[in-house]
């Protein structure tokens, strides 16, 4: 699963038409809903506003409006490039200022399907990659020598307490938990506690 790194903007002009793209995170349907609507609102000076959004784990749910350009220009061109980048939970508005030059219905296709290729590089895509946070707990003289080999292992924790005794938690992917385990019982001589959490995800950037 896939989604933009984060929210932004990026703007293009074609033939002195202005073409504002502007990209969100969202976690629902209802959230993309939301997002749309205050956008046009706050752009209602515009001369189109058209949208498009993927939700859903797997991107099963989509939609796209043409807000008033002609049917299939605008939208879904917008919607093509974020399912053609394997993207959920994200919602897209480009915001169009009409300088005076028609542009045709091909290049209408190809100026609303631009403005969201460059947004979404100049966001940024990561990919979500299913985890289970490890709780590790060890006593304070086996805890240095676990903590340097976690970190020669190249896995950094998510947060280490200090108590009675000490505790790591650890983001571990999915298909490694049995090998990380594994490995914790070797290197502390089984005398770590471990505690599988609840599963999650972590974001690593997509090239």
């Amino acid at each position: 699963m896939r989604m933009i790194k984060q929210s932004g903007s990026h703007e293009l002009e074609i033939r002195k038409s202005r073409f504002v793209c502007t990209l969100a995170r969202v976690g629902t349907e209802a959230e993309a809903v939301g997002f749309l609507a205050a956008h046009r609102r706050a752009h209602r000076d515009a001369t189109h506003n058209c949208t498009a959004y993927v939700v859903g784990e797997h991107g099963e749910i989509t939609k796209s409006n043409d807000d008033g350009e002609p049917a299939g220009t605008a939208g879904i061109p917008m919607l093509e490039v974020l399912v053609r980048r394997e993207l959920t939970g994200v919602a897209a508005v480009v915001t169009r200022y009409f300088g005076g030059v028609k542009l045709g219905a091909g290049g209408l296709v190809r100026a609303y399907g631009q403005a969201v290729a460059e947004t979404v590089e100049a966001v940024g895509v990561v990919e979500l990659r299913p985890v289970v946070t490890v709780t590790v707990r060890v006593d304070h003289g086996l805890a240095g020598r676990f903590l340097g080999d976690l970190h020669g292992r190249g896995a950094q924790p998510g947060e280490v307490r200090y108590g009675a005794g000490v505790e790591a938690d650890v983001a571990v992917p999915v298909p490694e938990l049995a090998g990380f385990e594994a490995w914790v019982a070797e290197v502390t001589a089984g005398r770590a506690e471990v505690e599988r959490g609840a599963p999650g995800y972590v974001e690593v950037p997509v090239p």
